[in-house]
């Protein structure tokens, strides 16, 4: 079984140093797992939120797991800042304390999901979801696969009872939203919005790449070109930690065409126009 598996994931070369994100679950077990199958150097880092009781306990899971795989271990304790949305405060406390290129075990099923999430989100931009590659090597894998895995392995898991509160939009999409689909079409609707994210990141790239020509200072150059090319143009203009949402980008292109003499974005920042030329204050 693993052999079947590590022939869909897409790792680095044998050899390579490799750094595991673990929580402990059946996903990212399976990373770790696979990774050091796959000959890589590995350290896997579990991270502990502190946000249920017990939780500090789950790193020691992973350290028997990374033990038995050969791999080094390192646990973290990340502080989840207060506010609404549990779910983006946990990640952005994780990416204070994971190394940028820590790969993660999400599966096809979080690619659908992640797809659905930024539709309703309506981030367009988010619906090629994740990358395949080095860091999300086992997009291509199920997670029913990564279950068996464990299983077959005797590999102990942490199950988060998290992943069943519906009160969080991921959740409702994995437990309501994708079994409704399925019965709606009479087919798994997974693979199919992994092959549309697929698509839509190969018509993104393409499109970046001729927007990467445009100068989104050049007014005149911005109201002339194809409105898909000015929005990305400006984008990555205005793009900070976080993308700016349509509403900023369309209210520049409103400043390029001469509709307005500037205006407000995000971050407290300003755009106004002198002759041709728009100047981000």
């Amino acid at each position: 079984m693993t052999d079947h598996l590590l022939a869909h994931c897409t790792f680095p070369a044998p050899g390579a140093t490799y750094t595991c994100a673990v929580s402990g679950g059946a996903d990212s077990s399976a990373l770790l797992f696979l990774a050091c199958a796959a000959g890589l150097r590995v350290t896997a880092i579990h991270v502990d939120h502190g946000l249920r009781p017990g939780s500090a306990a789950e790193a020691d899971v992973v350290r028997r797991l990374a033990d038995r795989c050969g791999a080094a271990f390192d646990a973290k304790q990340a502080i989840v800042a207060a506010g609404p949305n549990l779910e983006a405060r946990a990640r952005d406390a994780r990416r204070t304390v994971l190394p940028a290129d820590a790969a993660t075990g999400h599966t096809a099923d979080d690619q659908a999901e992640t797809m659905l999430l930024n539709l309703l989100r309506g981030a367009s931009s988010g619906l090629s979801a994740m990358r395949p590659g080095h860091r999300h090597p086992m997009l291509a894998l199920r997670r029913h696969e990564t279950a068996e895995l464990c299983r077959a392995e005797g590999i102990d898991i942490v199950v988060d009872p998290t992943n069943d509160d519906v009160s969080f939009t991921r959740n409702r999409i994995r437990h309501e939203l994708l079994p409704l689909l399925t019965t709606m079409s009479g087919r798994d609707p997974v693979p199919v919005l992994v092959r549309q994210a697929d698509l839509l990141r190969d018509d993104s790239d393409l499109l970046d790449l001729l927007a990467g020509d445009l100068d989104p200072t050049d007014a005149r150059a911005l109201a002339e070109a194809p409105p898909a090319l000015a929005r990305r143009a400006v984008r990555a203009w205005l793009r900070g930690e976080h993308p700016p949402d349509l509403a900023s980008v369309e209210r520049v292109l409103a400043v390029a065409r001469g509709e307005a003499l500037a205006c407000e974005v995000a971050g407290g920042r300003r755009v106004s126009r002198s002759g041709q030329r728009l100047r981000l204050h």
